[in-house]
């Protein structure tokens, strides 16, 4: 399969970039610039675009997988600062040129990496699932949400979609980059007071995954859709417990925070279709990667 995807060079677009190279497809990285020399386990072409413009030619890709997402370095949620304005013309109208474009050109599959914050603010406890009503209460969770709408009222016949609402992403960073504890590992390491906190979390390799399923499965299964991706329930409490194990650090854990009141998501859909998240046994075989152990 030729597969566009844009936002390659992210946490998450790494991912799906190297699953597909694994799986001997060939893929085509989108975005403003070139991956560095090396990122990728093997070559990858590279095609310019910015959410900002118009979508390139996308006539020679079987497949779209959209990862891009224009926003404050860091931040997802309140990441478009004092520019609300530019923000929805990069994520949302920059979403719908490349869709309505890749539809043009005769793309037959487009999976859109959306996000559990289309949900918004439900009381705690509350299970997420697919059939759980939308309110998004950040403009980021609004804008996932349009995207995913816009999307799906283009699927039909030779054009099938599907929109993953994936939970935190977790995982080794690419060459350069920083993961996203790294800041929460360096500040345990140094003893200072961690905030208990707890969450759901989900691997980069088995988001990729789902995005797998999502451009093989049957089209009368998925077209349309969006499906939840989430693995773990995880506190930091036995995170950097994990993390004290391997490094022999003897700074104080924080406090176990109240799991009673995370909205957890419920993924039996994804499930139905054969995903296999790797669950805690794939968080303890990644962090000694993530704390720059051999």
């Amino acid at each position: 399969m030729r597969i566009a995807v844009t936002g390659g060079t992210g946490l998450v677009g790494r991912f799906v970039v190297e699953a597909a190279l694994a799986a001997g497809d060939e893929v085509v990285v989108l975005g403003r610039t070139a991956p560095p020399e090396n990122f990728f386990s093997r070559p990858v072409r590279f095609l310019a675009h910015d959410l900002r413009a118009q979508a390139p030619a996308l006539d020679k890709f079987e497949a779209l997988v959209h990862a891009a997402f224009s926003h404050l370095p860091g931040r997802y949620r309140g990441g478009e600062g004092g520019n609300p304005e530019g923000f929805l013309a990069d994520n949302l109208e920059g979403s719908l040129r490349l869709f309505r474009a890749a539809k043009a050109a005769g793309v037959r599959r487009a999976v859109f990496l959306s996000s559990r914050a289309v949900y918004g603010a439900y009381p705690p406890g509350t299970a997420l699932n697919e059939a759980t009503e939308p309110r998004p209460d950040t403009l980021y969770g609004e804008v996932k949400l349009r995207a995913e709408r816009s999307l799906a009222a283009l699927c039909g016949p030779g054009f099938a979609t599907v929109s993953l609402r994936a939970t935190g992403v977790y995982g080794p960073a690419g060459p350069g980059q920083r993961h996203k504890w790294q800041d929460l590992f360096e500040a345990f390491a140094r003893g200072e007071a961690i905030a208990p906190r707890v969450a759901t979390e989900v691997h980069g390799a088995d988001l990729a995954a789902a995005v797998r399923l999502a451009l093989h499965a049957d089209p009368a299964a998925v077209s349309g859709q969006v499906f939840n991706v989430s693995d773990i329930l995880l506190d930091r409490r036995d995170l950097l417990g994990e993390v004290a194990r391997l490094t022999g650090t003897s700074a104080p854990l924080p406090p176990r925070a109240d799991a009673t009141k995370v909205n957890a998501m419920e993924c039996d859909r994804l499930l139905a279709l054969g995903w296999r998240p790797g669950g805690m046994d794939r968080l303890r075989d990644s962090l000694p990667g993530m704390l720059g152990q051999p």
